[in-house]
């Protein structure tokens, strides 16, 4: 079974199969926190799916501090129960798809805050690489291409400025699909990519005063198409 040959949806199915294949086998043996799961080349073989599909699950599993990877040494039980590492593994593989709509409202809401925490604490070199997120979207807007990435880049860069590791991730977690279906669900359209250059300079230029209230209100007058698909207002 080939990763490339796979839909979204087998992909998914495959990626649940495993999940359920590595809980089923953490309880047939036992497994305690700390205890070494087999190789990746071993799952692979006995669950018939690619190292690839074992390994994102085992990411997927990581992500959630379920397992613990280790370099040169393996994949470890974390340190959790055994009745609440089953509880969450079946929370897990119960999760749907976000709706883009939901994707779009936690864009949101990380926003507001990414953009006050970044006028309070980005740097020079913060500052350098907003700069050149934003040339690069006015360049593309400009001259009459697609700017969605470039758009989402400069967001990306805010959400760094923002020192919250962990708001950073979010944002890069979203990121993709809402990239991957922006037009489909015709949430940007091309006239308001120009409005765009303004709304990303007046933001730039909050986070640069180091004005948090500004940059704040400034983020939320940018998102007021995101509202009114979100909210129906």
């Amino acid at each position: 079974m080939k990763l490339e040959v796979l839909t979204k949806n087998e992909n998914q199915k495959v990626q649940k199969e495993i999940i359920i294949g590595i809980r089923d086998l953490i309880n047939y043996k036992n497994l305690e926190p700390g205890d070494k799961l087999p190789s990746e080349r071993m799952l692979s073989e006995k669950f018939n799916v690619s190292r690839s599909n074992v390994r994102e699950a085992i990411h997927r599993l990581e992500f959630y501090g379920l397992l613990k990877s280790r370099p040169q040494s393996g994949t470890f039980v974390a340190n959790i129960g055994v009745t609440a590492l089953n509880g969450m593994i079946e929370d897990i593989i119960r999760l749907d798809e976000p709706e883009f709509k939901s994707l779009v409202e936690t864009r949101i809401l990380l926003e507001l805050k990414t953009s006050r925490l970044a006028a309070l604490r980005r740097t020079e070199g913060d500052l350098l690489k907003l700069n050149e997120a934003l040339e690069a979207y006015k360049t593309k807007v400009i001259n009459g291409e697609d700017a969605v990435q470039e758009d989402l880049l400069f967001h990306l860069a805010i959400a760094k400025a923002s020192g919250n590791s962990t708001m950073n991730t979010f944002m890069l977690i979203i990121t993709p699909e809402i990239i991957t279906n922006f037009k489909k669900h015709h949430v940007c359209d091309a006239d308001l990519a120009q409005r765009g250059i303004s709304d990303h300079q007046a933001i730039f230029d909050a986070i640069k005063e180091k004005n948090p209230q500004l940059a704040k209100q400034k983020m939320k007058e940018h998102f007021k198409e995101l509202y009114m698909y979100c909210y129906n207002v």
